[in-house]
């Protein structure tokens, strides 16, 4: 068993939880205030990752940034960006898939907050910004902690969008997931076994942590 996918997966879950949070608070905040006509489009746009075979999603991406289609043509062409069997392939594809855990559990803990916490920040002059960063987001710690958890343990696990965008590309997309599936399809399960251990075990304590951290336990221990 070799250590290279198992760091490559740590470095996707890590850069794409990190994006995701950039852009899932933003997003979740809107969802959780607005009352436009389009927030269900929005919603079931954000949410189609949960109900959407990942190869779906995997085989689009595959057909929007090939070089041979016109606009992954361009990107490469253009902008220098090649995103299939790429390791920015790969981030971009777990952004999308992994995208409804994080936003859910951010927009949830927003709708949770009563409104008179933001009106009396405004009335104090506040923006909306600073609202939101320094009297909304701290209220809803829980929910930003098991948003970032969930995504960061999602995409440790994630094979099919992840094999379709960027292959199996040893030391630069072959990640944990596409190292077990090779071992099984080789009949080397000692190998797959042992990716297999360290991802459950990576799992487990990231679950346990949310867990943890949410029920206060580790609060009680430490007074």
């Amino acid at each position: 068993m070799e250590w290279g996918p198992i760091i490559l997966t740590l470095k996707l879950a890590a850069a794409t939880t990190a994006i995701l949070f950039v852009l899932a608070v933003p997003l979740a905040y809107w969802l959780s205030r607005t009352t436009s006509r389009i927030k269900p489009v929005v919603e079931a746009l954000v949410s189609m990752p949960l109900v959407l075979p990942p190869t779906v999603l995997g085989f689009y991406m595959l057909l929007a940034f090939s070089p041979q289609n016109a606009f992954g043509d361009w990107l490469d062409k253009w902008l220098g960006i090649q995103l299939v069997f790429s390791f920015a392939g790969l981030v971009l594809a777990s952004v999308l898939y992994s995208l409804p855990f994080m936003v859910h559990p951010i927009q949830s803990g927003l709708s949770s907050l009563p409104n008179t916490l933001s009106e009396a920040s405004y009335t104090l002059g506040k923006s909306k910004w600073t609202t939101l960063r320094k009297v909304l987001l701290p209220n809803i710690r829980p929910s930003l902690l098991t948003g970032i958890v969930l995504s960061f343990a999602h995409t440790m696990g994630e094979f099919g969008v992840v094999l379709m965008i960027g292959g199996n590309i040893p030391g630069k997309t072959r990640v944990a997931s596409i190292a077990i599936y090779d071992e099984v399809e080789a009949l080397n399960y000692g190998a797959a076994n042992g990716y297999s251990l360290i991802l459950l075990a990576l799992s487990f304590i990231t679950l346990l942590v949310v867990y943890l951290i949410n029920g206060g336990y580790l609060k009680r221990f430490t007074v």
